[in-house]
């Protein structure tokens, strides 16, 4: 693949989890505040986070083989 276009795909995907990760952030202060009203998104967020750092991860691998 075009060196390019995985690089454009692993800045893509380390955006989207800074995002998250300030998202994830926000909840846990709105958690201890008592103002989260649906818990789950604490944890849906997680595992979003999660999702893509593997991404990163397998996109990292492909550009190094």
């Amino acid at each position: 693949m075009n060196p390019k276009v995985n690089n454009n795909k692993v800045n893509n995907l380390k955006v989207e989890i800074d995002s998250l990760k300030k998202t994830l952030l926000n909840l846990n202060f709105q958690k201890s505040t008592g103002q989260l009203e649906k818990t789950s998104n604490i944890k849906n967020t997680r595992r979003k986070i999660a999702i893509l750092k593997t991404k990163l991860n397998q996109e990292v691998r492909n550009n190094n083989a």
